[in-house]
C-alpha cells in the first residue's frame, strides 16, 4: 500500500486561522474581513505563489484571492478574505510553483549582463505563449499574446523585447491569471459564518420589576415597556433580562443577601422555580407568557432584540426536584447539595448534576430554549456556563443553531482562561470577559492584544462595563470620570459592550470597602429610579453613552475586533488606539486617570493607518465637535469631567512639511 505524502510539493505549513487544530471553525460574520496566513516555500530558488480558495455553503468556489508574503524572506503568506452570506464555508491555501517570476528575476538579472540574452528571451517567449492559454479570450489575452510574441522576435532590440514582458499592463493580467505549476493544496478548514448581531452589538441590562409605580413598586413586564423606548433612544441595540421566572420562598434571600428574609421580600430572581412553575414560566407578579410576548413585541418595534437570561440552577421549590431528583446531587443524609463558590454560600439555590441523566437534561433544556424563542427571543445569556459541562453546551448550541443559525449564546464565564476559550470553541458566540478588571494601560494593551488576536477567530468579547455582581473599586473610587472612561473605552475597543442599569447615574455605593458587591443590590430587592430627576440634576452621563452608540453606528470601523491597533503615548495614564476598516479610520484617545489632567504627546503609526510618515491629518473630534491637524507626533491635555477622550474620525490626508501638530 503506498503511503499518502506527509507534505505536498510546495510546501504549506500552518494555515491560521485554525481553531484547535482545524477540527472547529474559525467563526465570521456577514461581511467581516479576516486574514488568512500560511508558511509557503519550496526548495531550491524558484519562486512560489499562493492564494486562498473560499468556498461558500453551497459549495460554491469564491473569487481569486491571491496571497502576498506579509514580510520578505519570511515564507509567511497572506491574504483578506470576506465571506457575505451566513453559513459553514471552508477555505484552503492553494501553493504553487510560479515559473513566471522565476523567469522574470533571471532575466533582470542575466540580461543586462549579457548572460545568455537570446536563450533567456525564447525561454519567456514560451512561457508566456503558456500563460496566455489560461486567460480568458479578449484584450488581456492579446496583450499576453504580443508579449510573447515580442520577446520572441529577433530582430527588434533587447530592451525593447523584455520591455514588452515587464509591462505593468502585462504583469497585473498575469497577477489575476498566474500561470501555476506544481500546485498544492492545505486541507480544507471550516468557517462558520453568522449573523452581524454576533459580533457587534450595544446592550443594556435591567430588571423589569424594579420598573413599579406610586401605587404598584413591583413592576410588571407591561410597566417595564415604559423603560425601552429611554433604553431605544440611548441606541442601544439589545435588552437583556434577568431571569423573569417564578422565585422559591425556601431559603429566600433578604437585602443584601441576609438569610432571613420577610414576606415582602422578592428573592433572587437567579432562585428559580415555584409551585407557580420553572424554567418555562414567569413570575406572577410580572404577568403572564402573553405579557412577555408583549414587551418583546414592543421592544422589536423599537429596534430592540431581546435578551433572556439562561440559569440552569433551580430552587428547592422548584418542579424538578420532585419530578427529576436524578438531577441533583443528594448527600448522605438524603438532602440536596445546595450551590457554593466558598466562602460564598446560595442557600436558595440548588446545582444541577449532570452526569446521571445528560441526555435529559439536553432535552430539556433545548425544550426550554424553544419554548421562549417562540415568543421572539433570539438571544440567550448563559448564566455561569462554566459550572457545567463542556460537553453539555456543545450538545445544546449544536441542536439550536443547526436548525435556527441565528439564535446568539453569550457566556457569562468569569472564570480560568482554558474555560473561557474552550466554551467560546465550542459554539458560545458572545463570551464575557476580564474587562471589568484591566483598568491600567499595560493590562488593557496586553489583555485587548489577546482578545483581538488570534482568538478572535473564535471568541467575540462582550466588554460589559459593570453587572450586577460587578462594581470594580475602579469605578467606586473614580466617581462620575471613571464611568466616563470605562463607558469610551468599553464602546470603541470592541464592537460589542454593555452596562447595567444605573451606570448612567454613576451608581458606585459598595456594600462593603473592598468587595464588589453594590449596597442595596438589586439582585436582592426592589431598586426604584427617578430618572428624570437625575437628568434635570445633571447626575446622569445618558448623553456621552447615546453619544458613544450614535458613533458606533456612524463608523464601521468600531464594528469590528480584529482591526485594533495601539500607537504609543509618551504617558502611562493615557492610552491610544486606532480601528480601520475600508476608508473610515477612528483614532481614539483616554485619559485613564479619573482624577487628575493627563498630558501626553501621542506617537502614530502612521504606516498603520496607511499613510506616508510625513503626511497631515484632518481629524474631527465625535465628542466635542472640534477639528484638529494632526500628523506623525501630537500632543494632548484630557481633563477628567470636560475632556477625559479624544474620539477622532480621520478625514482627508495630506503630505505635510511643517513640524508636529497639536491638539
Amino acid at each position: 500500500m503506498r503511503r499518502t505524502p506527509a507534505i505536498g510539493r510546495v510546501p504549506v505549513r500552518d494555515v491560521r486561522p485554525a481553531v484547535d487544530c482545524g477540527r472547529r471553525p474559525a467563526k465570521a460574520v456577514t461581511g467581516e474581513t479576516f486574514q488568512v496566513t500560511a508558511t509557503v516555500f519550496r526548495e531550491g530558488h524558484d519562486a512560489v505563489g499562493a492564494n486562498v480558495v473560499l468556498r461558500d455553503p453551497r459549495g460554491r468556489r469564491g473569487p481569486w484571492t491571491p496571497m502576498r508574503e506579509l514580510s520578505p524572506g519570511s515564507d509567511r503568506w497572506g491574504a483578506e478574505i470576506t465571506p457575505d452570506t451566513t453559513g459553514r464555508w471552508t477555505y484552503r491555501v492553494e501553493a504553487w510553483s510560479d515559473p513566471l517570476a522565476t523567469w522574470r528575476h533571471a532575466a533582470s538579472v542575466k540580461v543586462p549582463a549579457g548572460i545568455e540574452v537570446g536563450l533567456v528571451l525564447e525561454e519567456g517567449a514560451e512561457l508566456y505563449e503558456r500563460a496566455a492559454a489560461a486567460v480568458p479570450k479578449g484584450p488581456e489575452r492579446d496583450a499576453v499574446l504580443t508579449a510573447a510574441r515580442t520577446l520572441g522576435e529577433d530582430s527588434l532590440p533587447v530592451h525593447e523585447r523584455l520591455a514588452a514582458a515587464l509591462a505593468p499592463k502585462v504583469r497585473r493580467v498575469l497577477e489575476r491569471h498566474p500561470l501555476r505549476e506544481l500546485v498544492t493544496a492545505s486541507e480544507a478548514m471550516p468557517l462558520l459564518v453568522e449573523r452581524e448581531r454576533a459580533l457587534y452589538g450595544s446592550w443594556y441590562e435591567f430588571f423589569p420589576r424594579s420598573e413599579g409605580t406610586a401605587g404598584q413598586p413591583h413592576g410588571t413586564l407591561r410597566t417595564a415597556e415604559r423603560r425601552l423606548k429611554p433604553i431605544a433612544d440611548m441606541g442601544f441595540d439589545v435588552v437583556y433580562l434577568p431571569p423573569v421566572h417564578p422565585i422559591g420562598t425556601t431559603f429566600r434571600k433578604g437585602p443584601n443577601n441576609c438569610l432571613t428574609a420577610t414576606p415582602d421580600d422578592v428573592g433572587v430572581p437567579w432562585a428559580i422555580g415555584s409551585p407557580e412553575g420553572g424554567h418555562d414560566a414567569v413570575h406572577p407578579a410580572l404577568g403572564t407568557l402573553e405579557d412577555f410576548g408583549h414587551f418583546v413585541a414592543r421592544a422589536g418595534e423599537l429596534g430592540l432584540e431581546v435578551a433572556l437570561d439562561l440559569a440552569l440552577q433551580c430552587s428547592p421549590d422548584h418542579p424538578w426536584v420532585e419530578k427529576y431528583p436524578q438531577w441533583f446531587h443528594h448527600r448522605p443524609d438524603g438532602t440536596i447539595a445546595h450551590a457554593e463558590n466558598p466562602p460564598k454560600k446560595y442557600q436558595d439555590i440548588y446545582p444541577l448534576a449532570f452526569d446521571a441523566d445528560m441526555d435529559g437534561l439536553v432535552a430539556e433544556t433545548v425544550r426550554i430554549l424553544r419554548h421562549w424563542m417562540g415568543y421572539g427571543v433570539r438571544i440567550f445569556r448563559v448564566d455561569n456556563p462554566h459550572t457545567k459541562p463542556v460537553v453539555f453546551w456543545e450538545r445544546v448550541i449544536a441542536e439550536i443553531n443547526d436548525r435556527d443559525p441565528d439564535v446568539i449564546f453569550l457566556a457569562e464565564a468569569f472564570t480560568r482562561p482554558a474555560m473561557l476559550h474552550t466554551l467560546a470553541q465550542i459554539g458560545f458566540q458572545q463570551s464575557y470577559t476580564y474587562f471589568t478588571w484591566r483598568n491600567t494601560k499595560q493590562e488593557l494593551t496586553e489583555y485587548m492584544g489577546e482578545l483581538t488576536g488570534e482568538a478572535a477567530a473564535y471568541m467575540r468579547p462582550n466588554l460589559f462595563a459593570n453587572t450586577p455582581d460587578i462594581l470594580h473599586a475602579y469605578l467606586q473610587h473614580g466617581g462620575r470620570p471613571a464611568f466616563e472612561v470605562r463607558a469610551v473605552l468599553a464602546a470603541t475597543l470592541s464592537p460589542t459592550w454593555g452596562i447595567y442599569s444605573g451606570y448612567e447615574l454613576c451608581e458606585n455605593t459598595p456594600l462593603r470597602e473592598g468587595g464588589e458587591e453594590y449596597l442595596d443590590s438589586e439582585k436582592y430587592q426592589l431598586r426604584a429610579r427617578d430618572w428624570a430627576a437625575a437628568e434635570r440634576a445633571g447626575r446622569s452621563i445618558t448623553p456621552l453613552i447615546t453619544r458613544l452608540n450614535t458613533i458606533r453606528r456612524r463608523h464601521p470601523a468600531l464594528q469590528r475586533l480584529r482591526n485594533l491597533h495601539f500607537h504609543h503615548a509618551d504617558n502611562d495614564a493615557v492610552l491610544a488606539y486606532s480601528k480601520s476598516t475600508g476608508p473610515d479610520t477612528v483614532i481614539v484617545v483616554v485619559n485613564l486617570d479619573p482624577h487628575h489632567t493627563q498630558e501626553a504627546t501621542v506617537s502614530l503609526d502612521m504606516p498603520q493607518l496607511g499613510l506616508n510618515w510625513d503626511a497631515t491629518l484632518s481629524v474631527h473630534d465625535e465628542l466635542t465637535g472640534e477639528t484638529y491637524h494632526w500628523g506623525r507626533t501630537n500632543f494632548v491635555r484630557l481633563t477628567p469631567g470636560s475632556a477625559p477622550a479624544h474620539v477622532l474620525h480621520v478625514g482627508r490626508s495630506t503630505p505635510r512639511n511643517g513640524g508636529p501638530a497639536a491638539s
